[in-house]
């Protein structure tokens, strides 16, 4: 993605194997990159209490095209669940350009935080490829929608703002974070790895690459890296016009590609089919944009002034895998995609938060190394999916017919109720489980907020990140298993107000269910569980260790 500032140069690495003699320091992870992804993982990393070194190039990560409508992204389902489950949520909230909440089905009311007087925008319930989501047309009884708790919510978030908020919860947990350290080099080992920045060598039992889709850390370690090539150049900028009259607000598909006028005074956005040309442009100028804005809007609307642009194509790429060797990748360093569908930033925290507690897990010598391999394979089929969705979208888009009757084809589903539905819970990530050995229809899936007795709610019992094996119907047998993994797994034996039927729960420090029982008492099961997620129990040995 390029902006009114020319892009940093690329640097060139090799990857050996060899030790260097002079380290200078020495953590048990370093993380590439200080975007909301990196910052996310260095807090799991530190709730389990690991050392952890956060390396970011860029001297001042704060930019006006991360703030407000310029950075604005959608948080699914998904991340406000992870968000609430470490206690992040009303920080949030509080920092959001919009949000809705349980029952509020209308859609999500975007306020201007500029402070500058003007009228809220219109609510918005989503899109796919510019056709817009009503959100009167959308079942909410559906049970997927039907999340209790404070976590049955979703809003609209600035990168700047997310940036801000997971670097002051960062500092309060000890996570070391220098800016304007550029990774130059990687050299790995056995006993782990040397990160070179200048003529500095940092010292790690683990590296993480969260530096972005051009991610140094992928390129130096040789991640295989497919996918296709971009069919446009995407545009976003804040601009003065001479005429906005001229120019139709909300989205406009033309002959010629697609236009968004808003949500706020002077935004505009401009999809041109041009092979990502225009892309490959050092900077966006006045002129060009104006040019491009011109042939697809069919319009001769004259700008004024441009204040911010940022260009962006629609490459599709994925890492084959996630980790190699002591290395591993996060985020858009681990796939890219255009931002059609706003599922990037959805996408890093939720390798952040399945990634987090593995790797310390590993660390503490608590699990094998080969626990790692799950992140693999839970994550990567997530994001394919992703690929996709914003593949499809792109292909209606194209200005030829047989898209545009495709485009037909998808609006007249878009406007009934159950297609509406569709796309809205394929948008929020409701539908997201991951393929986890077990029976019950729960295992896989993101635990229910189940209420206590006492009025707090499971998700609340996350916030240490440990993980928690619930006991809902007071026998003994659970208890005295949970007392083997003690300072691991957090027992609790409690009555919820809404059991859903169940009797027993174990939850990963993630949130996802591992296991879960219907009647009576059977240890044996949760054992097996217990001992794949979390390890041997106290006083055995790590197998593969």
């Amino acid at each position: 993605m390029t902006g009114l500032i020319a892009p940093s140069s690329i640097c060139l690495c090799i990857l050996t194997f060899t030790s260097r003699v002079r380290p200078n320091l020495a953590y048990e992870v370093v993380i590439a990159g200080a975007g909301p992804v990196g910052l996310f993982l260095a807090c799991e990393l530190r709730l389990a209490g690991v050392s952890v070194l956060v390396l970011e190039r860029m001297e001042d990560t704060r930019t006006p095209l991360k703030a407000n409508f310029m950075g604005m992204r959608g948080l699914n389902l998904p991340s406000v669940e992870a968000f609430y489950r470490r206690g992040l949520l009303n920080a949030v909230r509080e920092s959001a350009l919009g949000w809705m909440d349980e029952g509020a089905n209308k859609g999500i009311e975007l306020r201007d935080t500029r402070q500058t007087g003007e009228p809220p925008a219109p609510r918005f319930a989503g899109h796919f490829a510019g056709i817009m989501l009503d959100g009167n047309k959308i079942d909410f009884s559906d049970q997927r929608f039907m999340l209790p708790g404070p976590s049955a919510s979703g809003g609209i978030v600035s990168m700047q703002g997310m940036e801000t908020l997971l670097a002051d919860h960062a500092k309060e947990l000890g996570v070391e974070v220098r800016l304007g350290a550029a990774v130059t080099d990687i050299t790995q080992s056995d006993r782990g790895v040397a990160v070179h920045v200048g003529d500095e060598t940092i010292q790690a039992d683990w590296l993480v690459g969260c530096d972005g889709g051009r991610s140094t850390v992928r390129k130096c370690t040789g991640f295989e890296f497919p996918g296709t090539d971009p069919q446009l150049t995407g545009t976003i900028a804040m601009a003065d016009f001479a005429d906005p009259e001229r120019l139709r607000p909300g989205w406009n598909i033309t002959p010629n590609g697609m236009y968004v006028n808003g949500p706020l005074p002077g935004r505009i956005s401009v999809v041109e089919f041009d092979g990502g040309a225009a892309a490959r442009q050092n900077t966006l100028t006045l002129e060009a944009l104006q040019t491009t804005l011109r042939h697809v809007s069919g319009t001769d609307v004259t700008l004024t002034a441009l204040h911010l642009g940022t260009r962006y194509t629609d490459v599709a790429r994925q890492a084959t895998t996630y980790r190699k060797g002591r290395m591993l990748l996060a985020g858009d360093a681990a796939h890219v995609h255009s931002p059609f569908g706003g599922q990037g930033l959805n996408l890093g925290i939720g390798d952040a938060m399945n990634l987090g507690w593995k790797l310390a897990s590993v660390i503490k010598g608590w699990t094998p190394e080969s626990l790692l391999d799950t992140y693999t394979d839970e994550r990567h089929p997530i994001a394919a999916w992703a690929l996709e969705w914003t593949r499809a979208q792109v292909a209606i888009l194209r200005p030829e017919p047989h898209a545009r009757a495709m485009a037909a084809i998808v609006r007249d589903l878009i406007q009934t109720p159950s297609g509406a539905t569709y796309f809205a819970q394929k948008i929020a990530g409701v539908w997201l489980r991951y393929n986890l050995p077990g029976d019950h229809p729960l295992i896989g899936c993101s635990a229910p907020d189940l209420e206590f007795e006492d009025g707090t709610r499971l998700g609340a019992l996350l916030h240490d990140g440990t993980a928690l094996l619930l006991n809902l119907n007071g026998g003994e047998k659970l208890g005295a298993l949970g007392e083997r993994w003690a300072g691991r797994v957090k027992y609790v034996s409690t009555k919820a107000k809404g059991s859903l039927g169940l009797t027993a729960l174990f939850v990963r420090p993630d949130g996802f269910v591992a296991w879960a029982q219907e009647g009576e008492e059977n240890v044996s099961d949760a054992r097996v569980a217990l001992i794949r997620w979390i390890g041997m129990p106290s006083g055995h040995s790590v197998p593969g260790a």
